[in-house]
Order: structure tokens, then C-alpha cells, then sequence
């Protein structure tokens, strides 16, 4: 077992338990007011109880700004609750009656700010228990919350607000604190206080699934599954035997962008999608509030509505949750409504991740959108400075506006009202308004336009959660996880992962890898020691230092063997890998199972490779003169780092995202220097890089390690940001949730660069920092802040490392899971 993995639920895989689909979910918008309500005949058991449900938020709260999942409350007079509640981003479950008596509550040190997907929830509320920390307990995604901000456990056998015979809300409280966001799958347990064992199992690639619950409910639990939207009463019914069925207020099922019955949900489907939407059952593509440009639009209902955010002379940008890099994808926005007196007025479209969000989404080279002209009387089509009228007419309040895309073919139709601009038929990819779309990984984007209270355009995006309103052209398919491709890994953990444990001094085996680790990076926490690194081409006795300029050293104490599922450590008298008391950190990558000779480039290389995992290990001896050398990839490197075992040399760099004329150097600050001395300006290829003729990456006689890294869909990703300055920082699209991401700022020659992985910080905000130029041991401060989610990273921090106005980093980052089954972190 890996030591810091102790939670028996966390490592528990999926076993016998029935899987359920969920197959829709309900919006709950706070603009509507919306929320369900109930009031029990009579009390039911108010010392315990379970409540449990999916949640999917639409935004995020402010220090003072609660939005309630489910909870009781007095509508006048002294108020006295029970509530479930986000506050600030942290959940909290609070018992608050009068001036404060019989006030008891607690919070949890994590903030939930992940938008893009979905989180399990459980609160089990237990005050017959003795010890107090058992009396409230929340989980989520099957893991408890032990790191709590603040607690203050109600007294023993305390008679809590819920299940009282008074109002209970889900999605409000009594006086507003209306949730804005998405559930399903609502359990309530009167009686028992549950863990999330009885909701949801972990499967075998480690995510979170909701399983059939079996037990009983009780006097007044219920089952609120969302599933029969006949009506919108009908929302409200349970499911659980004991008809408790709830009041649904401010709800719509109407067809159109009102209606808040949607198959968005935390399980992926097995449907056909054949082009109607409304079908498939995934979670779906949204507005991401994440990824907006500088002045920030307004987004509502789920994050499918886009207004501006006042009426004055702007445009505004914002980028949708799930990015695509190949196949045929479709999706609508509806114009809700539109004045525009401006001829370059609201558009939607299609812009690359990863890119600048300027405030009107077409001005750049990667974006490929339309627009609705003067007084809405145009349409038209912009690219950069690149603009051309359609031949269509305008845009009128309600009309859609259908984008098609073909990564494949690299071309985007537009169809106004269902009928495609210049006789253009996708199905068969002809007269397409957009050809030659450079490869990528691209989202929706989406700009309404104001002018004045006037002059605006407003959008509403389907990307399939409903019904659309023409049907999709053969062959395409709604944005969602569902219909996204099958990833080549599918749990992060089996390519690499991080092992934490402390030293003892003596000999330890370090085991529960899902792989036989063949590059290991050790770094010290709790002392200022060097990093040191080893792989299996080299040997158990060979090690390198990524803060140092040294040659390989020979160590016989330190790491003594690759083992199938992680590592065996010696005595180590210097403390560097197994000091007694010391904390570390190993991370560890899968190098493929044998080393052989390659003679694809002009030097003949050892290769150890995971090509399925996009990473090699490759030992060579420089020759002084340009050269090509084999990485057994078949795909082009976009990250290496070189170093030479011979010498003192300062680790080499090659990073794609920088540039093959431009150099970085592994063990200094350096910012990303101009010159070809290293990489002779060339990429590598599927089968060689290059290099030039310096001591860094190919002195004459000298013998060299690089380790190679290709990125794979949905694991691993090397690109670049750039930093807007402030603590609402950039948002980084990596298409998975990160188990590690190493961070430079290129542009800047004082910025170390800097390391983070979700087994040091299990929880948002990441703040634990340990730097692969520095020996210092590790730090955590709030200059270090940054989000991991779902689909990639969001920086917290304007600190210079991280997130400058205007400066270029680059990144490497590698997944725990894919975005087409992560939940939410």
C-alpha cells in the first residue's frame, strides 16, 4: 500500500454492486427562485439521519453569499435551521437557532470550485454517538472530509432541525440562499446515519460511481431521481415506497432554453445519439466561468446563458467545459434576444484552449466564429481581421444559430434557423465557411455583445442536454463525456503516480503502484536535500540530481530495487531517499517492460518505452557534431529533459510549447533563451530528435540520459498560458484531472520552476511546493495557490512563478483520470 492512501473506502475497487445510471438531473437557477419544498406530517427520527446526492455547481459563492442544497428554516420570527450548505466554496452542515443557542456546526478546510463536473455528496448526522467528530460527518466522492476549517459538534442525543415536521427546501433555504447548479440522484435517510458505501462504490479504474441504494428509508426518507418530467410537478416524486413527494416552485419542463429537465448527469450513457439531443446521458458541455476573458460576462442557468455584464459598450468571452481535438461535433445557440445597432455585434463559434481569451472571441487566428450584424440584419463570419457577410439574413430574438465542426476535415458550417449558409451540408462536407482549421483541441465560445440598454445580444447554448431544435447533421454529436473517444488510459495511476512516505533509516520496500516504476524522482519534504533520480537503463546505483549540474553519482544505499508494484530503498547513511523521520515524496513513471537498441536517428540510442503512455527513457553517447537520435515513441516528444552522466552540465530542456529555438535549463531560473545551440531549431519527430553539438545534450564522448514525453489524449499534457496578474488567474484546459503539474515561467529569468501533485495536497486549494532547480524542502504558503479540477488547473495567485500579467509559462502535467470520467475536485 502506498503510504498516505489509508482510507479503506478510497482503495475499495468496484465489486458486485448493481451500477446505477443516472439518467437526468434537475437546474436549479437562483435568478428563478427555484427549489423544491416539503413539509412532514409529523417528525421523524431528528438525531439521525443521511442525506446524499450528485452535484454539479454553475457557480461560485462569495464569503457572505450561501447556496443551500437541503435544509429546514423559519420563514419569520427567530430563525432556527438545519442546512447543507456551500459557504465561500467550503461545505458546511450548521444547526443554528436564535442569537445562538444551540449553535453547532462544521466546515471543511476544502473549497469546491470545479464547474465543469460532478461531486457525490454525503452528510451522515449521528448525535446518539459518543465521541463528537462522529455526530457530523460529510464525504465526498466517497471520501471523508477530516480536514475541517472549523467545528462545533452538537451535544449528544441533540434533536436537530431536520426531519421536524416544519418546511424542508432542497435548493433553498427559507429566506433565499437559492443554489445555482445541477442535482441528481437525491437520497434522504431518516434513521441512519450512512457512509457513501451505500450510494456509490469506486470502480476499476478508481472513479467514483453511483451504485442502487437497498436499505430502507424510514418514516420520512424519499428517493428524488428527477427522472419523469411529464410535469414539472411530477420532478418532485419519490421514489422510495413512502410517497413523500415534493413541491416543486419556480421549475420549468417547457421546451427551449427554459427548461431545467436535462439529461446532464454524473454517468455516462450507453445511447445512441442520433442528432436529436436530449438523449445521450453525460456530463454535458457548459459555459465555464473559469475560463472567461477580462471583463467577465454573466452566466445563468447552468451555465448555458450569456449576457453581458452591464448594458454599456462591450464584449465579453467565455469558453465551454469540454475541449475536442478529432471527430464531428454539433451544438446551437440561440439569440435571447438581440438589438444590435453595432455591426460587429454577438458571436458563437468554435477557439482553441489554452489561448488568449480576448474579450471578442474571433480576434485571433484561433478562433472561428459568427456573428449577428447591424440591427441584426447580418450575419457574418470572423477569423482574426478576416470578416465576410454571409448571405443568410439576420438574427431576430429566437432565432438558433447551429454550429457544425470536423476536426477530422478541419471545417465549421453555420446554419441560421436550420438552414446551413451557402447550401452547405456537413454529412457529406460540403461548402464549409471555415476550411483548413490548423489541429488543436478546441471548446465552444461564446460573445454577447452590448452597446447600451439598447443594443445587445444575448445567447443560450444547447450542447445537447436538451432537445436541440433542428437536428444534428449525420454523423455529428452533442458535446459531452459520453460521446468523447475511449481514452488509451483510463486511470492515470497505471502510467504514474506519487508514492509518499516517511524514512526509517534501515532498508523499506515502498509498494501498491499499479506498475513497475522505471524512472523515479525523489525528493525530500521535511529537509533541504537534493532531488535525486534514477531510472532502470541506468540501474538501481546510478543516481542524478535535478538541481545540480553533477554527473551521475554511484550510490549502493539509496535505491537498491524496481519492484513490480513500486521500490525498494537501502539504509542510506546521507538521509537523501530513507532518512529516519524524514518525509518524501517519490513520483514514479512506466517506462515500458524492456530496453533495446535503436537506430532510427544518425546515433544509435538504449531505449527503454511506454509509447501507449507517451514517456521514454534514452541513453546515449554524444559524438560533438549534429545529430539525430531514437526515442521509440512514434510520436513527436513535446517535452525531454537531457543531462549529461559524464560531466558537470546543466540539465538541458526541449519543450514544444517554448520553442526548439529557444532553450530552458532544468537546474537555474533561466527564462526560455534564444539559440539553437542545443536543439539546432529543430522538433523532434515521431522517431528522432535532434541535437546540436554542446556539452548540455551532446559533447563529444559523453554519456547522456534523456527522458522523453509525448502527450496522449486524456493523460499527459505539455503546453503553455499565459498569466493575467491576478488571483482570479488563467484557467489551464488539459482535457483530465492532474495528478502532477510542473510549471516554468519562461519568460522571466528569476522564477524557479515549481511542483505540485494531489498526494500532497488531497484537496483544494494546492498550495504545497517543492521546486526541481532547489534542494529546499517543501513550502506551503497562499502566493502558491492554484485549483486542480476536473479538466485542468485554475491559478489562485498572481504570484510571479505562477501567474504574471502578460508572461508565457509552460507546463507539463500528467492525469489521474481522464476528463470523460472525473468527478469534480
Amino acid at each position: 500500500m502506498i503510504p498516505g492512501s489509508a482510507n479503506p473506502l478510497l482503495l475499495k475497487p468496484a465489486e458486485a454492486a448493481a451500477a446505477e445510471g443516472i439518467s437526468r438531473s434537475l437546474r436549479f437557477n437562483s435568478s428563478d427562485s427555484g427549489f423544491l419544498s416539503r413539509t412532514p406530517a409529523s417528525a421523524g427520527n431528528r438525531k439521525t439521519w443521511t442525506w446524499a446526492g450528485w452535484v454539479k455547481r454553475s457557480a461560485l459563492a462569495s464569503s457572505y453569499t450561501n447556496t443551500h442544497l437541503f435544509g429546514t428554516g423559519a420563514t419569520s420570527g427567530s430563525p432556527v435551521q438545519l442546512a447543507i450548505y456551500f459557504q465561500a466554496d467550503t461545505l458546511q452542515v450548521e444547526q443554528y437557532q436564535g442569537s445562538g443557542t444551540n449553535y453547532f456546526y462544521i466546515r471543511t478546510s476544502a473549497v469546491f470550485r470545479d464547474l465543469s463536473a460532478w461531486y457525490h455528496v454525503v452528510v451522515a448526522w449521528d448525535t446518539t454517538q459518543g465521541t463528537d467528530s462522529n455526530r457530523i460527518k460529510i464525504y465526498v466522492n466517497g471520501v471523508l472530509q477530516t480536514q475541517l476549517l472549523v467545528t462545533q459538534y452538537p451535544t449528544q442525543n441533540f434533536d436537530g432541525q431536520i426531519n421536524a415536521a416544519v418546511e424542508h427546501r432542497i435548493g433553498a433555504w427559507a429566506n433565499g440562499f437559492y443554489f445555482s447548479g445541477y442535482l441528481a440522484d437525491v437520497h434522504f435517510i431518516d434513521g441512519q446515519a450512512l457512509d457513501p458505501s451505500s450510494f456509490g462504490e469506486f470502480d476499476t479504474n478508481g472513479v467514483w460511481q453511483p451504485i442502487a441504494y437497498t436499505g430502507s428509508y424510514g418514516t420520512n426518507g424519499f428517493h428524488l431521481p428527477f427522472s419523469d418530467n411529464s410535469t414539472a410537478a411530477a420532478l418532485g416524486t419519490d421514489t422510495s415506497g413512502n410517497s413523500n413527494t415534493w413541491t416543486v416552485n419556480n421549475i420549468s419542463v417547457t421546451a427551449g432554453a427554459g427548461n431545467d429537465s436535462l439529461v446532464d448527469s454524473p454517468t455516462n450513457g450507453t445511447q445512441t445519439d442520433t442528432g436529436a439531443g436530449g438523449e445521450v446521458v453525460g456530463n454535458y458541455a457548459t459555459l465555464n466561468p473559469l475560463d472567461r476573458s477580462s471583463s467577465l460576462p454573466t452566466l445563468s442557468n447552468g451555465n448555458l446563458d450569456i449576457k453581458t455584464s452591464t448594458r454599456t459598450a462591450q464584449n465579453e468571452s467565455c469558453r465551454g467545459t469540454v475541449g475536442v481535438s478529432a471527430g464531428k461535433w454539433y451544438f446551437e445557440c440561440a439569440v435571447t434576444p438581440v438589438y444590435a445597432a453595432s455591426f460587429q455585434a454577438g458571436e458563437v463559434g468554435i477557439k482553441a484552449v489554452g489561448t488568449s481569451l480576448a474579450n471578442r472571441a474571433s480576434d485571433a487566428s484561433d478562433a472561428f466564429c459568427f456573428g449577428v450584424g447591424g440591427n441584426g440584419s447580418t450575419w457574418y463570419k470572423r477569423n482574426n481581421s478576416s470578416l465576410t457577410n454571409l448571405t443568410t439574413s439576420g438574427a431576430t430574438t429566437g432565432t438558433v444559430l447551429s454550429v457544425a465542426f470536423d476536426l477530422d476535415a478541419g471545417k465549421v458550417w453555420v446554419a441560421k434557423d436550420g438552414v446551413w449558409e451557402n447550401s452547405g451540408n456537413p454529412a457529406s462536407g460540403t461548402n464549409a465557411q471555415f476550411t483548413s482549421i490548423a489541429s488543436g483541441t478546441y471548446a465552444v465560445v461564446v460573445t454577447p455583445y452590448s452597446n447600451d440598454a439598447s443594443n445587445y445580444t444575448d445567447f443560450s447554448l444547447n450542447a445537447g442536454q436538451r432537445p436541440f431544435a433542428y437536428t444534428a447533421p449525420s454523423g455529428f454529436k452533442a458535446l459531452c463525456t459520453t460521446n468523447l473517444p475511449e481514452p488509451t488510459i483510463a486511470d492515470g495511476s497505471t502510467a504514474m503516480d506519487v508514492a509518499l512516505y516517511t524514512g526509517n533509516g534501515s532498508t523499506q520496500t515502498i509498494s501498491g503502484l499499479n506498475f513497475s516504476p522505471d524512472f523515479i524522482w525523489f525528493k525530500a519534504r521535511s529537509s533541504a536535500l537534493s532531488h535525486q533520480i534514477f531510472d532502470q537503463i541506468r540501474g538501481v546505483t546510478k543516481v542524478l540530481f535535478s538541481d545540480s549540474t553533477a554527473g551521475e553519482g554511484t550510490e549502493t544505499d539509496r535505491l537498491t530495487a524496481f519492484n513490480s508494484d513500486g521500490f525498494t530503498l537501502g539504509t542510506d547513511a546521507a538521509g537523501r531517499v530513507n532518512g529516519s523521520g524524514t518525509t518524501y515524496v517519490a513520483w514514479t513513471w512506466d517506462a515500458g517492460s524492456s530496453t533495446v537498441s535503436n537506430t532510427d536517428g544518425s546515433i544509435t540510442s538504449s531505449v527503454r518505452a511506454n509509447a501507449s503512455a507517451g514517456f521514454s527513457i534514452v541513453s546515449y553517447t554524444g559524438t560533438g557534431s549534429l545529430a539525430t537520435i531514437g526515442h521509440g515513441l512514434n510520436a513527436a516528444p513535446e517535452l525531454i529533459l537531457v543531462k549529461s552522466r559524464t560531466n558537470a552540465e546543466n540539465w538541458a530542456v526541449y519543450s514544444k510549447a517554448a520553442g526548439a529555438a529557444n532553450r530552458l535549463i532544468l537546474n537555474l531560473t533561466v527564462s526560455a533563451a534564444s539559440g539553437n545551440e542545443y536543439w539546432n531549431s529543430t522538433d523532434p519527430t515521431s522517431s528522432v530528435f535532434t541535437v546540436n553539438t554542446v556539452g548540455q545534450a551532446n559533447g563529444s564522448g559523453q554519456n547522456y540520459v534523456a527522458y522523453c514525453f509525448a502527450p496522449v489524449d486524456g493523460y499527459s499534457s505539455f503546453g503553455s498560458y499565459t498569466g493575467n496578474g491576478s488571483t482570479d488567474g488563467t484557467f489551464v484546459y488539459t482535457g483530465f484531472r492532474p495528478r502532477w503539474i510542473m510549471i516554468k515561467n519562461s519568460s522571466a529569468s528569476s522564477d524557479s520552476w515549481v511542483m505540485h501533485d494531489t498526494a500532497r495536497n488531497t484537496y483544494n486549494v494546492v498550495d504545497a511546493l517543492l521546486m526541481p532547480n532547489q534542494s529546499t524542502q517543501e513550502t506551503t504558503s497562499t502566493n502558491y495557490h492554484h485549483d486542480i479540477l476536473s479538466n485542468g488547473f485554475k491559478l489562485r495567485t498572481a504570484l510571479s512563478a505562477y501567474n504574471s500579467s502578460g508572461a508565457t509559462y509552460i507546463y507539463a502535467a500528467f492525469a489521474e483520470h481522464p476528463f470523460a470520467t472525473s468527478r469534480a475536485r
